[in-house]
């Protein structure tokens, strides 16, 4: 009668689903096995076969599974008195389902043979029978993909449901095992959905545990350069901390998986390369603000140990990201150059490293990969603001054959770099390099340069350096916008009587 009630339900289930986005109801039972051997059963309502001496089998409970589009309301008449005959055959378990299916293959149709995994993906059905169904299906050629469509959604619903009760790791690895076994081997894509769902419920520890296992046992490992493009497990976990903003979990997730031995894949050292960079790049946004704080007074400076323990987390940071540029390279090859010189380029500019990042401007191009023209533009600011006198001389050399709109670009940020670093004397230098070019500075930059220049007057005594700035932007007709008229006899008196005034200070 079990079976009978069964179909009855099943056929009502049917009946009733008319709305294609209805989960469906189920009780799994699965074998769990160490490896892919075939477990010949004579009767599976007992837990143990004396005949091969089989170990207890472990049992595990699931509640339901969701399918999309698998089950319409034209199902219950296309159904075959065969159909019937070959469930109530496989409930009784008398027999290897395998043997049912090949007594009955010539009197079900594809749909019949779909619907039969549906049938025991039920609450109170046998699961470990519609894995058996799969396989054979496997064997005799008969999956479509539309039929591997639906034994992944089955799949992805029993992990669903495992997560959601709170269950072991182990019996989610358990699970791709067994269907493994069968013939559905657990590629990326299925890796990657096992990985959305943990995280997607909160259970992010257990994500990273699975991701650990999985590396462990080498399931769904893929050899060569298509895994290193794709990408992998530790590198699809690792992004989903990113896009979360938790840059440095994956970081550090990368490094401990790799450090354990348990061989991520390339992609992930990009992928937490990308990390470094954008938690440099948070950091340097911090300390702008905090600069911004002191200057108005609201926080007080840095003192030594906090400056301390500003440089020792960026330094930490830099070192994690060359290490993970030299795992890539090690184990990527040369085709993965580029891509790393990018991403450490990339680092040394969030972290204000101008002589390091350049470094990386000459190899990218070394190998053919020319960076854009406003890297090095950037570039060039961050060594000016720091004064790399050698730097600043190799990445002028370029702007000899551009064109004046482009050496206007390069000088104005050479020029706001030195302003950055408080450098006016080379700032002024630099105007002084852009009027002869017959370009013109922005005027909030010429009034920076002008008023820093005033500044030094009182540290150095020398005017000359601001007294012949002046007079070339005059002559230039750029004073005009400084005070509405410019007079420079009024100019050089007023140097000189802040000389003066410094002079008696003295």
């Amino acid at each position: 009668m079990g079976p009978i009630h069964g179909l009855a339900s099943f056929m009502n289930f049917i009946s009733v689903n008319r709305n294609l986005n209805r989960g469906i109801p189920k009780f799994v039972r699965i074998v769990s096995v160490s490896s892919c051997s075939r477990v010949s059963v004579t009767n599976r309502n007992t837990m143990y076969d004396g005949i091969h001496g089989m170990k207890l089998r472990k049992f595990r409970f699931f509640k339901s599974v969701e399918l999309n589009n698998v089950i319409t309301s034209d199902d219950e008449d296309e159904m075959s008195e065969g159909f019937f005959e070959a469930i109530e055959e496989l409930e009784r378990m008398t027999r290897e389902p395998s043997d049912v299916l090949e007594e009955m293959n010539s009197r079900l149709s594809a749909r019949e043979l779909q619907l039969v995994l549906v049938y025991f993906s039920q609450e109170g059905r046998d699961s470990w029978c519609a894995l058996e169904v799969f396989e054979w299906l496997k064997k005799e050629n008969k999956v479509d993909e539309e039929t591997m469509e639906l034994m992944v959604s089955l799949m992805c619903g029993w992990v669903k449901k495992l997560i959601e009760g709170k269950h072991e790791t182990e019996d989610v690895i358990d699970l791709l095992v067994d269907m493994e076994c069968v013939g559905l081997k657990p590629n990326f894509s299925m890796i990657e959905k096992v990985i959305s769902l943990y995280w997607d419920m909160g259970e992010k520890e257990a994500g990273v545990l699975f991701v650990k296992e999985v590396l462990r046992r080498g399931i769904g490992h893929e050899d060569g350069e298509k895994l290193a493009r794709k990408g992998g497990p530790t590198g699809y976990l690792a992004w989903k901390m990113m896009e979360e903003g938790s840059y440095k979990d994956a970081i550090k997730l990368v490094i401990e998986i790799k450090e354990s031995d348990l061989k991520p894949e390339v992609y992930s050292y990009l992928i937490a390369m990308t990390a470094v960079v954008k938690e440099l790049n948070e950091f340097s946004k911090a300390l702008r603000k905090l600069k911004s704080l002191t200057k108005t007074g609201l926080v007080s400076s840095p003192d030594a140990e906090d400056s301390h323990l500003i440089q020792n987390y960026q330094s930490t940071l830099l070192s994690d990201g060359v290490r993970l540029s030299n795992w890539v390279i090690e184990e990527g090859g040369p085709s993965f150059h580029g891509v790393v010189y990018e991403r450490l380029l990339a680092m040394y500019i969030c972290a204000g490293r101008g002589p390091e990042a350049e470094q990386q401007l000459w190899k990218m191009k070394l190998i053919g990969k020319e960076p854009g023209a406003d890297l090095y533009d950037i570039v060039l600011a961050i060594c000016a603001s720091q004064n790399e006198i050698k730097s600043i001389s190799r990445l002028l050399t370029r702007i000899e054959v551009t064109s004046l709109l482009n050496k206007k670009k390069t000088l104005t940020w050479l020029l706001r770099g030195y302003i950055k670093g408080s450098h006016y004397e080379d700032a002024a230098e630099t105007v002084f390099k852009m009027l002869d070019l017959g370009l013109y500075p922005e005027f909030l930059d010429r009034a920076a340069v002008l008023q820093g220049l005033r500044s030094r007057i009182n540290q150095s005594g020398n005017v000359d350096i601001y007294v012949n700035l002046c007079k070339q932007l005059s002559d230039a007709g750029q004073m005009d916008n400084f005070n509405g008229t410019f007079d420079l006899n009024l100019l050089i008196l007023d140097s000189i009587l802040a000389l003066f005034s410094t002079s008696s200070e003295l």
